[in-house]
């Protein structure tokens, strides 16, 4: 799909900002196949050694809660004080094949929500998003499509239920060979809106191409570097070796502190001043994820999280944001200034 998007434009900051952003969901297998059975929600109950750490920082995480995490009789008594607390914020992740209504097959193809037919992908958030208001009186703001699954056509539907801000872009990722989902590769890297009328800010996932070569991610053959075939041959891997370039996304899940750093620096050198943290809910429990086998993996994976904050917060001299922070900014700026340019995606 290719239409033109508007990067939002946000007052000057003096100093970066990092938003936490986590898809809280159920555990399943991520390499079997899906099922709508796949419900089980043990690591609620763990997703308070997360918050402790975001409250230490004086971070206030965005937690996307699906369906099988709003229907369990613990979201209420886990997110609910954190929310009255004003220490979160709670917003909508779809996974559709454990949403009702079932109605389509349950395949990798349907697995995203762009794919299902327009009115069946409403009836399902529209039951998430009810199921979060009565759970926990709050109206969800902040959507993320499960497995990136975004149609920016779709957006009206996004905004007739409340939405305003999306996190649904992966940039330099395509997902077209997984099933049919997406191809991001063409989109924004940073805050954006779906042109000149959109009314969904969209604040993708901080990933970025890093090295020497970094400056290809500009052009089209950046997808072909990242394509299947490229893939197949190991050529993603050689660059990354080689220090040439490396794709690294901000995230405590198989990237080390050191990645992350780099990703940040580099980013940071060329201007930009936006970041999103984002980690998945079962990574708090041993054998939750993949990247959160055994509790001594939990143990590096924790202690990954203080050692970017420490970073991020001391020597770069960030501050903490919320999705909802960048929206305010960026439509107060989008009241005053003419659009900061306009891109294809």
């Amino acid at each position: 799909m290719h239409r033109s998007v508007e990067l939002a434009a946000l007052p000057a900051l003096e100093t970066p900002v990092l938003c936490v952003v986590i898809d809280t969901e159920e555990e399943f297998d991520w390499s079997g196949p899906l099922s709508s059975r796949n419900i089980s929600v043990r690591s609620i109950s763990d997703i308070g050694r997360g918050q402790a750490i975001f409250r230490r920082y004086g971070l206030r995480p965005a937690y996307l809660l699906d369906y099988p995490v709003i229907a369990d009789p613990r979201a209420a008594e886990v997110f609910g004080p954190w929310a009255e607390a004003g220490e979160c914020l709670i917003g909508a992740q779809l996974h559709p094949w454990v949403t009702p209504p079932h109605e389509e097959v349950v395949c990798p193809y349907n697995s995203y929500p762009c794919n299902l037919e327009p009115a069946l992908e409403q009836r399902k958030l529209a039951a998430l998003t009810e199921r979060i208001r009565s759970t926990l009186g709050i109206a969800p703001r902040i959507y993320k499509a499960g497995r990136y699954g975004l149609d920016l056509s779709r957006e009206a539907m996004l905004s007739g239920l409340g939405y305003r801000v999306d996190t649904s872009v992966v940039p330099y990722r395509s997902f077209a060979g997984a099933g049919g989902g997406p191809n991001f590769f063409g989109y924004p890297d940073r805050l954006f809106w779906s042109g000149p009328e959109g009314r969904m800010l969209y604040l993708p996932v901080t990933q970025s191409l890093v090295g020497p070569l970094r400056f290809l991610r500009r052009h089209a053959v950046s997808q072909r570097i990242f394509g299947r075939l490229s893939s197949s041959l190991h050529l993603p891997g050689i660059l990354a070796r080689l220090h040439l370039l490396e794709r690294i996304m901000l995230t405590p899940e198989g990237v080390s502190f050191a990645e992350m750093r780099k990703l940040v620096d580099s980013m940071l050198a060329e201007g930009e001043r936006v970041f999103a943290f984002s980690l998945h809910s079962p990574s708090f429990m041993p054998g939750g994820t993949p990247y959160v086998r055994t509790p001594a993996e939990l143990d590096g994976f924790l202690a990954r999280i203080e050692q970017f904050f420490d970073y991020f917060f001391g020597p770069v001299g960030g501050r903490p944001a919320t999705p909802l922070d960048l929206l305010a900014m960026a439509e107060a700026t989008r009241q005053k200034a003419a659009p900061v340019a306009v891109v294809a995606a």
